[in-house]
């Protein structure tokens, strides 16, 4: 362990140390894990700018049944948005363009991930990193809500709606992603889903089961199969990125 958390100290992308008391598979409560999940920056970041938003659009005021609709549109989305997101972002390997090469920092710091799935401290988002990722969500949730908004609604209002629920996706998301790799036991039929899915996707082959809050997308598109017909991958560590 002592080796994995000098490399967590190397490593800028990732946070300070979080401990969880009960390092027994069986003896970890959920508040337990809900205590070390608020030490980190990630919902700290997010419950900031949850509140923020809140109090932008109880200002603005205006409340309609748009509101609900592209909270909804936006939730019955994110098991795709994830999906995308896990494959195209996450999963990218560095590009070299002649003397450059591009290597996304969350990548690398997925990659990171991979390497060292029981470290609590490289599962989350950096809380710098969804401060800046939010600018460009901000864009594209003002581009989803511009047709709503021309049948009636105010343009402000929903913009800040959607906002208020992409920040309570992206706080599920983290939960969930964090809960999974801690010691806790799933009890519950849905959660006992996703941690073997996740599980699956860690430590047997990083091509399938891209789903962390959900595995809707992955039965969809036809990357949750049956894990006997699924060989162990010899990169799923590494993903196939050396160094």
């Amino acid at each position: 362990m002592a080796g994995a958390q000098d490399s967590l100290t190397a490593d800028p992308l990732t946070t300070t140390a979080v401990a969880i008391t009960g390092r027994d598979r069986g003896s970890v409560s959920l508040s337990a894990c809900a205590r070390a999940f608020t030490r980190f920056g990630s919902p700290r970041v997010l419950a900031a700018f949850f509140a923020a938003f809140l109090a932008a659009r109880i200002v603005v005021g205006d409340w309609s049944w748009r509101d609900v609709a592209v909270a909804a549109g936006l939730i019955a989305a994110q098991p795709f948005t994830e999906w995308l997101i896990h494959v195209f972002l996450l999963h990218s390997r560095p590009r070299h363009l002649g003397r450059f090469t591009i290597d996304l920092p969350t990548a690398r710091m997925h990659r990171w991930h991979h390497r060292n799935p029981t470290v609590l401290e490289g599962v989350l988002i950096p809380g710098s990193l969804i401060a800046g990722f939010l600018v460009p969500v901000t864009v594209a949730m003002w581009l989803l809500s511009w047709p709503l908004a021309l049948t009636g609604g105010t343009h402000a209002g929903l913009l800040l709606t959607l906002m208020m629920a992409s920040c309570v996706l992206v706080a599920t998301y983290e939960w969930c992603h964090f809960l999974i790799h801690t010691p806790y036991r799933p009890k519950r039929r849905y959660y006992r889903n996703i941690w073997r899915s996740h599980r699956l996707h860690h430590f047997k082959n990083e091509h399938f089961w891209f789903g962390v809050s959900s595995d809707a997308a992955d039965r969809v598109l036809g990357t949750s199969p049956e894990q006997g017909s699924v060989p162990r991958s010899e990169t799923v560590k590494s993903l196939g990125v050396s160094g």
